[in-house]
């Protein structure tokens, strides 16, 4: 027997005739429940990726990708001879001092508690993109020697929300460190600094809570002589967690640094595993429609057990009879894949253009949530469906082919 009687056979199986309506129907119903288990898995497997690529983006625009700290001495004396020497760390491209506090920020009747950043504008342009993500002022106005206050300040575009503040308005902010002692005791001493910028990262953690400041200014706030630590660029994100471990090897032993994936392991370690346990939920919609497939061609089996003996006594071999249920089940396969697949990619694409899915941005940092297909995954996902409906085919055809024709006709 040909392939092509075989396909011929299989295909004629599958098409309703008056007396197998009910097998047919569960044929479409298993058709119908691969796609919908194909294209439900495309769809959460893009969102779960959109997702964490678009947190990863936004964390490494806001940050560095690897975090250096001198062990001894207590953070680092001269901030640019130590970016002359980590600059020739293997794959690093860029790095920027920083000091590191907290403060209570007052203005135009609001107060906040923020975080304050003191940076090297010039330095820190290279190493992330908060230069980039200035919407009003720019970062270099910290330079800028302010008529009032201490000095410049460039704030997210929450917190001047939250402060009532603009560009050119003053932020008094308290610091634990700027107290000064007096008869009643230890008094805050509040300093002035004035707006001259207004950053939209796209991260909540930073556009509700951060200011930057020069090195200068954040040394006076906190009472600092020493930057806190070091942050650098790599040329491949990938490669951070290698130039996090030559930091030490190629500077000396004193100096501790972590890569971007290491400060953030509990986020992302989350949001793995819960596309991991979706992949398993969603991926039992497909082992329901594979049992479905098991259900129909065991039926068509034992309604077409006549015609599977005259095909015998005609000459038809077990393993042509195999093929043609095996076939069969491998359509409808194929069709319920590849109709999921483009429902999925075709939803997964039109949630993303037109941003469908809005969440809350002080919950999830992202005001909205991203598809993005992994061609790899994508092709993961057809691969498995096709092997699982494969796989539900071999009883039932194993079945047919070991069939006998003369106990099928002996009451016919």
């Amino acid at each position: 027997m040909t392939p092509r009687f075989e396909l011929y056979i299989a295909t004629r199986y599958l098409l309703a005739r008056r007396r197998q309506a009910f097998i047919s129907l569960i044929s479409v119903v298993s058709t119908a429940g691969v796609a919908v288990g194909v294209m439900a898995l495309v769809i959460a497997l893009a969102l779960m990726t959109g997702m964490q690529q678009e947190l990863r983006d936004r964390i490494i625009g806001a940050s560095a990708h690897v975090y250096v700290w001198k062990l001894t001495g207590g953070g680092f004396d001269d901030y640019r001879e130590e970016v002359r020497k980590l600059s020739v760390v293997p794959g690093v491209i860029a790095a920027a001092p920083s000091i590191l506090g907290k403060a209570v920020a007052t203005a135009g009747g609001g107060e906040a508690f923020i975080s304050i950043k003191g940076i090297d504008p010039d330095l820190e342009e290279e190493v992330t993109e908060v230069a980039r993500s200035v919407r009003h002022g720019s970062l270099k106005a910290l330079y800028e020697s302010q008529e009032v206050g201490l000095g410049g300040v460039v704030i997210g575009e929450e917190l001047a929300l939250q402060l009532g503040a603009f560009v050119g308005d003053v932020v008094t902010v308290l610091t634990p460190q700027s107290s000064t002692l007096s008869p009643m005791g230890m008094i805050p001493r509040p300093r002035q600094l004035t707006v001259v910028g207004i950053f939209s990262l796209g991260l909540y953690e930073y556009d509700n809570a951060y200011g930057f400041v020069t090195i200068d200014v954040a040394g006076r706030l906190f009472n600092k002589d020493r930057v806190d630590m070091m942050e650098l660029r790599v040329a491949d994100l990938d490669d951070a967690p290698v130039v996090a471990r030559a930091v030490p090897e190629t500077v000396g032993p004193g100096y501790l640094a972590e890569d971007w994936s290491q400060m953030n392991r509990a986020l992302f370690s989350a949001l793995r595993l819960e596309k991991m346990a979706i992949s398993i939920t969603i991926g039992l919609i497909m082992m329901v429609a594979a049992l479905n497939i098991v259900a129909s061609l065991i039926l068509l089996v034992m309604e077409k057990s006549r015609d599977i003996a005259i095909l015998k006594t005609m000459g038809a071999t077990s393993r042509s009879i195999r093929g043609i249920f095996i076939l069969q089940g491998g359509i409808i396969g194929l069709v319920g894949t590849a109709v999921g697949a483009v429902c999925g990619f075709a939803i997964s694409h039109f949630a993303d253009h037109y941003q469908l899915i809005q969440v809350p941005i002080d919950v999830y940092d992202i005001a909205w949530v991203p598809f993005t297909i992994e061609f790899a995954e994508f092709f993961l996902v057809i691969g498995a469906a096709l092997l699982i409906c494969l796989l539900a085919t071999l009883y039932p055809s194993r079945q047919a082919s070991r069939l006998d024709p003369a106990e099928a006709l002996r009451y016919q």
